[in-house]
């Protein structure tokens, strides 16, 4: 388990979530276009977090174009029915 990139990726996340959160809560003029951006980011670092988790360290550091792209999608090896 690629602990360090999974750690990275999941505090990033977290900082978006509080971010976003204080965001909703104190500004009225908080718009869909703003949302619409930090739920992209939210998304991308906690996609990655689970996709890189079996990655080794030397392909997480270097992370290609195709990595980039394939790591940050929604998971397909999750089952989200239950």
């Amino acid at each position: 388990m690629n602990r360090e990139f999974i750690l990275i990726n999941l505090k990033e996340a977290q900082e978006e979530l509080s971010r976003t959160i204080q965001e909703i809560e104190n500004n009225s003029e908080y718009d869909p276009g703003e949302y619409f951006v930090a739920m992209q980011h939210l998304y991308h670092h906690i996609n990655t977090a689970w996709n890189i988790r079996d990655s080794d360290s030397i392909r997480a550091e270097i992370c290609s174009e195709d990595d980039f792209r394939k790591w940050r999608q929604f998971p397909s090896d999750i089952d989200m029915s239950c």
